[in-house]
């Protein structure tokens, strides 16, 4: 399938150049990323995969306009980043939703954070609980849902205020081995009928495989990218997809650029 229309013939979404980042701690500096330059096309569902510590979550971070770079620019949309913005939607590995609010009381949170109106942003709030699948569980807690419903929660919190940008940092990794394989599922219908891009990071090979239109490969730190692979299977892809000589190719090829089993989770 081609990458939505928005993709095609449009700027950037994101454009990063020359950006490395360092942190000062008790024992000296740490060079966690060093020369990033990337584009991703608006619409398009990009995947960082790379050993830990190699700086994956603090070029999430970046994005998100959570921390600055220590060098270089990050632009999204057009338009410099240098702080958190509302068209930025961000989903964590944990869910952090507030235990005494309901399901749609944690959706409404960025609503409530911003002091909006809340009337306003009603139907928005039933249309992303229905496009997650929760619909009947507006006034559940948390504590009544399982961690899949959970973390479904937190994306269409991330949706709710039309972000043109979705970045995940290890949006399923808490979550057992077939509740993540649904969520993977899931996660390609929203991104298929919403036309957002995504960043998404993992540590997970096969994950990255499945659902990127390309995938990012990092080093070591100082975190560079040392691949940029095109995944070329046809969508919508089913887990079926995983079995397929395709598939295991473009795993080998990513894997072999670690050489060390256990450097990233098949």
């Amino acid at each position: 399938m081609t990458p939505p229309a928005a993709a095609v013939g449009a700027e950037s979404a994101i454009s990063i150049r020359g950006v490395s980042k360092r942190y000062g701690t008790r024992r000296g500096e740490v060079h966690a990323l060093d020369g990033i330059n990337v584009d991703i096309k608006p619409g398009s569902f990009v995947v960082i995969v790379g050993p830990s510590g190699c700086g994956k979550s603090s070029l999430l971070k970046m994005l998100a306009g959570l921390q600055l770079a220590s060098t270089g620019e990050i632009h999204v949309m057009g338009r410099k980043l240098t702080a958190p913005r509302s068209d930025i939607g961000v989903v964590f590995q944990s869910p952090v939703l507030f235990p005494w609010r309901t399901v749609m009381d944690n959706l409404m949170l960025p609503v409530d954070v911003r002091k909006l109106d809340r009337g306003s942003f009603h139907d928005r709030a039933l249309e992303m609980l229905k496009l997650v699948g929760l619909q009947d569980f507006a006034d559940r807690y948390p504590w009544e849902l399982s961690g899949g419903m959970q973390q479904r929660v937190s994306i269409a919190r991330a949706l709710i205020g039309e972000p043109a940008l979705l970045l995940m940092d290890e949006p399923f990794g808490a979550l057992d081995a077939f509740t993540r394989e649904h969520m993977n599922l899931e996660l390609q219908r929203i991104w298929m009928k919403t036309g957002k891009t995504i960043v998404l990071i993992t540590h997970s090979i096969s994950e990255a495989v499945y659902l990127a239109d390309r995938v990012l490969v990092m080093s070591p730190r100082p975190g560079r990218f040392v691949d940029d692979i095109a995944i070329d299977l046809p969508r919508l892809r089913q887990l079926s997809v995983m079995s397929t000589p395709e598939f295991g190719t473009y795993v080998d090829r990513i894997r072999e650029l670690f050489n060390v089993a256990g450097g990233i989770d098949a």
